[in-house]
């Protein structure tokens, strides 16, 4: 047999399963075996200018060609490449042989073309990766995945597997490990053939696509004989070689391409991660275990040794007791199965539950953790700096390098004190590109502290925001630039109110001063039109956010602060007409809300305006008092009055007797309660300490009729149902006490059970230097 010809003559066709680590060995064989004079691989032909960087030091898989319209970013595509991906054993194959490679699939140009004229736009999530089914087609249309069908599948059922990535392990994964002298080219020979039974049987098995892609991987195929004869070899989805070897005429080919759609594209390589490989993510070519796959292509002897060895190792990271002999005992447990089951070696299934039985005590727990690290895994490619990239991108790669922000592909906390500057230069870059659409960072809850000197950041990078980074360059050439220009634009196409004071807010959290000029006059200009006072209130307390966030960066925010100042006037004197409107219970509820988020943006505006919380203490008593008001906003504003001291304790009560009396419905009463006491305002343990009010709730909740208690019972579970468990059980032992059995009581002399009469000065004072150190902190 001449080099790289067939057995049965013409080109050697190597089917393959995209991602499989098997296959990959076996093109490295047969490669070896057969010395093509060239190689071509299923793939976009806009990426014939970028292999070389393949060779290059930098560049270590899983990687992705990446190709999006030109004037469109978001319309992009991926083709996901691992370190045990036959097409890239095939591409290193060439170059270290100095053999020409190329790509002869379907160009990117007509396959982004065809998915912009879909009806949603053409846009894979995210950027989501287009490239194909375990074993060949790249799922490029609209077309539904419940009509495709798996050729897996169909031979994994008629081989007898309920498992088609069991069937593959053991008639592929495994063969490596079978011993010397295998037939690599029969192999393959043997799996077209099996294709080509399935093609033969169910035609293009609803892949429609495929056929227009075939004919022009064809196309291809004529233009490497013209140029090489039968001595090359072409690397493909099993899927396809039935097609690629059928006698069809040139004429009928260039009917399938002719009048098909193009557009100008891009392409470039980007990091890829065994995570977005995993089809648990969604990808169309993905695999169940990528981590599992790329252990079996670099542990060619003793892979189950090996693989179990690394999952002691991280089980002992966890700080659980696993040892060598759990890991010997665990190697012929998963062997016995094996051979029970009847397969050639331990595939992924027998090594898991054995790790399960002896590592994991049978728990199900640490083995989750084992499939999230090592079956799935986390590691993240990296692509060569003369990749070409947007200016974006490379303004970005520079910022990374010099605050030393790695690009990591698992999740990672970052804690920044605003007070250094470094720690300042990485919140504004992470806010700059969450305004631009890039989401590396999400903020999170500090754990060390609520102070706003202090942020957390959850970092993880996707594979998709290298689309977003190039749909963001059209707005600039730097973060900073981008940022600018897009916050500027956003401000201008603001319609709602809450917009654009969450746009101020995102301004001075990213350090955009150039930018905060055009949003506070869209701002102003917006905020005087607007009569609606709930959206008013809405937006307030962002404002107010916006000037703390403005003191602690060193931001200018004097503009900012009139704003917020006009903007608290006009609700101060539209929020008690429009709670008398006739509100219903959900109308009352959302304007409920507004009152708490007004109240608190006033008490961060008080440090510069006193006058403003006595005017809004003004609003609130008003709010209080008014019988046409909804319950719900009385009584929660008769607690806000009393929190802030501005309202005796004697006409708290006067008021909620009012709300708790005979004349006021039962519904109306309920809410007054939700109001001041539900939720997780404390009003709990006000109760417990203050017998007045609890006496007044529980003598109206005796009186409350049985057909309206039925009614108001949901409030009222809602209301004490939010309560710590603690605080419930003493309102229920005060309650079951009777008068005389609260905290007040007790103050008056009458002491509940368990408790003297009197404050014992010298236990008290045993715990003021505790009390100190805590306040303090």
């Amino acid at each position: 047999m001449s080099p790289a010809t067939a057995r049965g003559g013409g080109p050697l066709l190597l089917g393959v399963r995209h991602h499989g680590p098997g296959s990959a060995r076996a093109v490295r064989a047969a490669r070896d075996a057969a010395r093509p004079a060239a190689v071509l691989i299923e793939g976009p032909p806009e990426g014939d200018a970028l292999l070389a960087l393949a060779a290059e030091p930098g560049m270590r898989p899983p990687v992705a060609l990446l190709a999006h319209a030109a004037d469109d970013p978001g319309r992009a595509a991926f083709w996901p490449l691992a370190g045990f991906s036959p097409e890239w054993v095939a591409i290193r194959w060439a170059q270290e042989h100095e053999v020409p490679v190329r790509f002869i699939d379907l160009p990117a140009a007509h396959s982004l073309a065809a998915d912009g004229d879909r009806p949603d736009g053409g846009r894979p999530e995210g950027g989501r990766p287009e490239g194909g089914r375990p074993e060949g087609g790249r799922p490029e249309g609209g077309e539904s995945d419940a009509v495709r069908l798996d050729p897996l599948a169909v031979l994994a059922e008629t081989a007898g597997y309920d498992d088609p990535e069991g069937w593959w392990e053991d008639v592929v994964e495994h063969r490596g490990a079978r011993g010397a002298g295998e037939d690599v080219l029969g192999a393959f020979e043997a799996l077209g053939e099996a294709m080509g039974a399935l093609r033969e049987a169910y035609g293009d098995g609803g892949h429609h696509r495929d056929l227009v892609r075939e004919a022009y991987m064809r196309q291809r195929m004529r233009a490497a004989r013209r140029e090489f004869g039968d001595a090359y070899a072409v690397v493909c989805g099993a899927w396809h070689v039935p097609a690629l070897r059928a006698r069809t005429t040139v004429a009928a080919d260039k009917a399938l391409l002719s009048g098909l759609p193009k557009v100008k594209v891009e392409t470039t390589w980007v990091p890829w991660t065994h995570r977005r490989l995993a089809r648990a993510g969604g990808y169309g070519a993905g695999i169940t275990s990528p981590g599992w796959y790329a252990h079996l292509f670099t542990a060619r002897d003793r892979p189950v040794e090996r693989w179990l060895t690394k999952v002691a190792g991280l089980l002992r990271e966890e700080d659980r007791q696993v040892s060598s002999a759990h890991v010997i005992e665990a190697v012929r447990l998963a062997e016995t199965l094996a051979a029970m089951r009847g397969r050639p070696l331990p595939g992924l299934t027998e090594t898991l539950e054995a790790v399960r039985a002896v590592m994991c005590d049978g728990s199900d727990v640490p083995l989750a953790l084992i499939e999230d690290r090592l079956v799935v895994g986390d590691v993240l490619g990296e692509v060569p700096d003369g990749a070409p990239v947007v200016p974006l991108q490379r303004d970005l790669t520079r910022q990374q390098r010099t605050l030393r922000l790695k690009a990591e592909a698992q999740d990672r906390e970052l804690e920044l004190d605003l007070r250094k500057d470094t720690d300042t230069a990485k919140s504004l870059l992470l806010h700059r590109l969450r305004l631009l659409g890039i989401g590396w960072g999400t903020p999170v809850a500090s754990r060390s502290g609520t102070g706003t000197f202090r942020e957390t950041w959850r970092l993880r990078w996707e594979p998709e925001l290298s689309v977003r980074i190039a749909e963001a360059g059209i707005w600039g050439t730097t973060v900073l630039g981008a940022a600018t220009a897009k916050a500027e634009a956003d401000a201008a196409a603001a319609e709602e109110l809450g917009d654009i004071t969450a746009l101020a807010e995102q301004c001075l959290l990213a350090g955009l001063a150039q930018a905060l000029p055009a949003v506070l006059r869209a701002l102003a200009d917006r905020a005087a039109l607007d009569t609606d006072v709930a959206k008013l209130a809405k937006a307030l307390p962002a404002l107010a956010r916006s000037l703390r966030y403005g003191d602690v960066r060193g931001t200018d925010a004097t503009a900012l602060g009139a704003v917020a100042a006009g903007l608290a006037e006009r609700i101060c004197v539209a929020l008690p007409p429009a709670c008398t409107a006739g509100l219903d219970a959900d109308a009352a509820a959302e304007m409920r809300a507004h009152v708490d988020g007004v109240h608190g943006a006033v008490g961060l505006l008080a440090d510069t305006d006193a006058g403003l919380a006595v005017r809004w203490s003004v609003v609130l008593a008003v709010l209080a008092d008014r019988d046409t008001v909804p319950g719900l906003i009385r009584g929660r504003a008769a607690r806000l009055l009393l929190d802030d001291g501005r309202q005796p304790a004697e006409e708290t009560a006067r008021l909620m007797g009012l709300a708790l009396s005979p004349a006021s419905s039962p519904a109306d009463a309920a809410g007054w309660i939700e109001g001041f006491a539900g939720g997780s305002s404390g009003g709990g343990t006000l109760l417990v300490h203050d017998e007045r009010l609890l006496g007044l709730i529980d003598a109206w909740l005796v009186g409350v009729p049985e057909r309206a208690f039925t009614d108001v019972l949901p409030l009222l579970r809602r209301t004490f149902g939010a309560y710590e468990p603690g605080v419930k059980r003493t309102l229920g032992e005060l309650v079951r006490r009777g008068p005389g059995g609260s905290a007040a009581a007790v103050a008056a002399g009458a002491a509940p059970e368990g408790f003297a009469p009197e404050l014992d000065p010298v236990r008290a004072d045993a715990v003021v230097g505790l009390v100190r150190m805590l306040l303090a902190g």
